[in-house]
């Protein structure tokens, strides 16, 4: 699920502060929020603005990718090309 702008404050109970993680070539904020549906991992993109929520379920299925997964995935990392 992405998390379209203005709708950060859509969380309830003990949200924490987020955690900075970043590199040469990436930097995301990751925090834990609660939310009407349960308990999320947030991840945002400060740089893109961009950010979404998993759900416990969701972050385990990355647990079962090889790094190849996600090697595929940084070929085109803003989606397949356009087709036009």
């Amino acid at each position: 699920m992405l998390i379209p702008r203005g709708q950060e404050a859509q969380t309830s109970g003990d949200n924490r502060e987020p955690i900075e993680i970043a590199n040469e070539f990436a930097t995301v904020l990751v925090r834990k929020v609660m939310t009407r549906n349960g308990v999320r991992l947030e991840i945002r993109s400060p740089k893109l603005g961009t950010a979404i929520r998993l759900d416990p379920l969701e972050l385990e299925s990355l647990t079962w990718q090889t790094h190849d997964t996600f090697a595929r995935l940084l070929m085109h990392p803003y989606g397949p090309p356009d087709p036009r």
